[in-house]
C-alpha cells in the first residue's frame, strides 16, 4: 500500500483510525421513500455515486425498524453501491449476479429492472444462497430467480445468454480491516495470489455467458493491484474482443466508505442472446384454489388478478403459463424464464403461496411484493402496531373476514387474517422479532 499511495500512505493509515461509515439504499420497487415517518433523526445524506444511496447517522438503527422488515431499503456499505451504478441495469434485460449473497448488489440491480426482465442471482455456498433468498423476498422482487450454482454449471447450461453480468468476486478483503478486524487475521499475501487465480477462473466462466455486445462489471472489496486493475488487464489479454470502458476506485481516505473497485467491461459486437428451452406452465386445473383466493383477496389493481382470473375453468392438461409448481408450492415465473431442470434452484420466481388440504395459503414473498390497493382487505399499522405485529401478536381488526394485507403505513409486512374483530398472525415465526 506505502508502494501504490506513496504520500497518501500516512492518511490512508489515519482513516483506520476513524469509525466506519454506515449506508442504506432505499427499494425503488416499494415507491417513492423521501419523508418517512419516524426517519426524521436518521441523519440521512445522498451517498454522491449512488442512485437511492444515502448514509445514516450512527444513532440510527434502521435494521431494527419496520421499514426494514418491509423491504423499504437495504443495508449496505456505501462504496459497495458503486459497482451495480456501473452496471446500468435497464428493464428487460437479462441479468446475472454470479457471487451474489448476501444480496446488495442483486437488489440495487432489480431495483433498476424495475420488476421487467430476468435477474439471476447465484451463490455457490448453500448456507449464503439462503440468505440471498430471504433478502430477495424481504425488497418484494418478483423477476429474480435464486440458483446455488457453481460458475462453471451456470456457463454450460447458458451460452452467450446475458445482456448484463456482475462479477463481485470473492477477494481478500481488505476494504473489511475497519468494518471487521477478523479480515484483518485472515488476510496474507498467498491469499492475494490465491484470490486473483480464483478470481480468473470466476472470470472467464462469466464470459462464456455473455452476449456479444454485452456489459459485464467486475469488483471488489479490496486494495490489491493483483486482484483489482492486474485482473482487469490479465482478462483483457485473455480475452481480446473485449474492452475496458470505466474504471473506479473508492479509497478510504478519500470519500466516505470502506474502500471498493470496479471496472465496467464491454464485448464487441452485438447479437441478440440465443433462446433457450423456455418452462412450460403448470397444469391449469390444479390451480383453482389460487385462482379463488386471487378473486376474494386481490383487486384489479393487481396484475396478478388478471393472470389468474384468465386460468377459471381451464380444462386438465392446459398449461397455466407463467406459473409454475414446485412440490405444494406455486411460483410466478418471468416471462421467457428458460427450463430450470438439473440445477439447484432455491427460488424459481415469486412464492405466491402453497396448496394445503385443498386450501391455498399466500406466502409471505407475495405479500411483501403487494401494495395497499391491490388487495381488499388490508391494515395500515402504525410504527408501534407494526412492531406488536412482528412480534407475532394479534391485532384487533375491523372489517369482512379473510386473509388481509398488513401494513406499515402505505408499505405491506405480510398477511394476517381477520377472523372476528381480531386479526390472526401469519407474519412467519422464524422472523419474528
Amino acid at each position: 500500500m506505502k508502494e501504490m499511495l506513496g504520500e497518501e500512505y500516512a492518511a490512508f493509515v489515519a482513516g483506520y483510525e476513524l469509525p466506519p461509515v454506515r449506508g442504506l439504499r432505499f427499494n425503488p420497487l416499494k415507491g417513492p421513500a423521501a419523508d418517512l415517518p419516524g426517519t426524521e433523526d436518521w441523519g440521512l445524506r445522498p451517498v454522491p455515486w449512488a442512485e437511492n444511496g444515502y448514509y445514516y447517522s450512527e444513532e440510527a438503527a434502521p435494521g431494527r425498524h419496520p421499514y426494514h422488515e418491509a423491504g423499504l431499503y437495504y443495508i449496505q456499505e456505501p462504496s459497495a453501491m458503486i459497482s451495480a451504478q456501473l452496471l446500468e441495469a435497464r428493464p428487460g434485460e437479462r441479468i446475472l449476479d454470479l457471487c451474489a449473497a448476501p444480496g446488495g448488489k442483486s437488489t440495487q440491480i432489480a431495483g433498476a429492472m424495475a420488476g421487467s426482465g430476468i435477474l439471476v442471482t447465484n451463490e455457490i455456498h448453500p448456507a449464503r444462497a439462503k440468505i440471498l433468498s430471504e433478502n430477495i423476498e424481504r425488497m418484494g422482487i418478483a423477476n429474480a430467480l435464486v440458483t446455488n450454482e457453481s460458475p462453471e454449471r451456470l456457463a454450460e447450461r447458458f451460452p452467450f445468454w446475458f445482456d448484463r453480468i456482475m462479477v463481485d468476486a470473492p477477494c481478500s478483503g481488505e476494504g473489511m480491516f475497519r468494518k471487521n478486524p477478523e479480515a484483518i487475521w485472515q488476510w496474507s499475501p498467498e491469499n492475494v495470489t490465491l484470490c486473483a487465480q480464483r478470481q480468473a477462473q470466476i472470470l472467464d466462466d462469466a464470459v462464456k455467458m455473455l452476449r456479444p455486445g454485452g456489459v459485464m462489471v467486475y469488483s471488489t472489496c479490496t486494495f490489491a493491484r493483483e486482484e483489482d486493475e492486474e485482473s482487469v488487464s490479465a482478462f483483457l489479454e485473455r480475452h481480446p474482443d473485449f474492452v475496458r470502458e470505466k474504471e473506479e476506485r473508492i479509497w478510504p481516505h478519500k470519500a466516505e466508505g470502506e474502500g471498493h473497485f470496479a471496472a465496467r467491461l464491454r464485448r464487441a459486437g452485438d447479437a441478440p442472446a440465443p433462446e433457450n428451452p423456455r418452462v412450460r406452465g403448470c397444469d391449469a386445473s390444479l390451480l383453482k384454489d389460487f385462482v379463488q383466493f386471487a378473486e376474494d383477496t386481490l383487486t384489479p389493481e393487481s396484475p396478478l388478478y388478471d393472470r389468474a382470473r384468465k386460468l377459471k375453468g381451464a380444462g386438465k392438461g392446459t398449461p397455466a403459463e407463467g406459473f409454475l409448481l414446485f412440490g405444494e408450492n406455486l411460483y410466478e415465473v418471468p416471462e421467457d424464464m428458460p427450463d430450470l431442470r438439473g440445477l439447484k434452484v432455491l427460488r424459481p420466481g415469486l412464492c405466491l403461496g402453497s396448496f394445503k388440504k385443498n386450501r391455498f395459503e399466500p406466502a409471505h414473498a407475495l405479500a411483501l411484493s403487494l401494495r395497499p390497493e391491490q388487495v381488499r382487505r388490508h391494515l395500515k399499522l402504525s410504527l408501534e402496531d407494526a412492531q406488536r405485529y412482528l412480534e407475532g401478536l394479534t391485532l384487533p381488526a375491523e372489517g369482512e373476514k379473510g386473509w388481509t394485507l398488513v401494513c406499515v403505513g402505505e408499505y405491506s409486512l405480510g398477511w394476517g387474517k381477520n377472523a372476528g374483530g381480531m386479526l390472526k398472525n401469519h407474519y412467519p415465526r422464524g422472523l419474528r422479532k
